[in-house]
């Protein structure tokens, strides 16, 4: 049986590392935010390359479940990599088949860096009131929901790697922890507005980052989206050794 994993994140944070970490892994296949088209034909957001998304990927979600996300492959892992925010308008019953990871990093980081591409940034853009959404959802059916904080993927890449790979129920593999710079043939054709930096990187690095105070139209999204952050935090792997 194939083992399909959803990373579901925000953007801005590391989850094209994590799903080059992934990539690294002889067992898994990855795939680059099936649902990106889909989002921009539904929700109207005008992203960098907004057209040439639309061009790379079937639009429609129903497609994208059955061809891609319950589609054939020839490795027994398949990862995900997810933007949270691209889950409008869409049958959810496909996670009941997957594996659902919530990939979240400090609310001031995202906005910082997000706002820079996305002027007019919501709540909604970053993706915390749907990774909330999916987590009461994991609760409610009684399992335990699996929630990486990049804080701590980038402090202690193996340690939480090997909790996440546990939490999966894979073998961790120290091929995870680098990888080559450079484009990757999975990156998605909007990887030239977003992944400069990941391009640059040969793992996870946890260089300081910028903190420089917010714009203060945005104090009023950071107060909402923090209250959702310390939520989901209180369940973020503390990784093993």
């Amino acid at each position: 049986m194939t083992l399909r994993i959803n990373c579901w994140s925000g953007p801005r944070n590391i989850s094209t590392a994590l799903m080059y970490s992934f990539r690294e892994r002889a067992d898994t296949t990855v795939i680059d935010e099936p649902f990106y088209a889909h989002y921009l034909r539904v929700s109207g957001r005008e992203h960098p390359g907004y057209q040439e998304v639309l061009n790379s990927q079937d639009q429609y979600s129903e497609q994208v479940i059955r061809n891609v996300i319950k589609g054939h492959y020839e490795t027994p892992v398949v990862f995900f990599k997810q933007m949270c925010h691209h889950l409008v308008e869409i049958d959810l019953s496909f996670l009941d088949n997957c594996s659902n990871i919530l990939l979240i990093r400090e609310p001031s980081l995202v906005i910082r860096s997000h706002a820079k591409n996305v002027p007019d940034l919501k709540v909604s853009d970053i993706g915390l009131d749907i990774q909330n959404f999916l987590l009461n959802k994991i609760l409610e059916s009684g399992e335990t929901p699996v929630v990486v904080d990049s804080a701590n993927l980038l402090m202690q890449p193996e340690a939480i790697l090997k909790e996440l790979c546990q939490h999966l129920e894979i073998a961790f593999d120290d091929s995870m922890l680098s990888w080559e710079p450079g484009a990757k043939p999975e990156d998605g054709v909007w990887a030239k507005h977003w992944y400069e930096n990941t391009h640059e990187s040969s793992g996870f690095s946890n260089k300081e980052p910028d903190r420089d105070s917010l714009p203060e139209k945005f104090l009023p999204v950071l107060e909402e989206a923090t209250v959702l952050y310390d939520n989901l935090k209180k369940y973020a792997c503390k990784g093993i050794e």
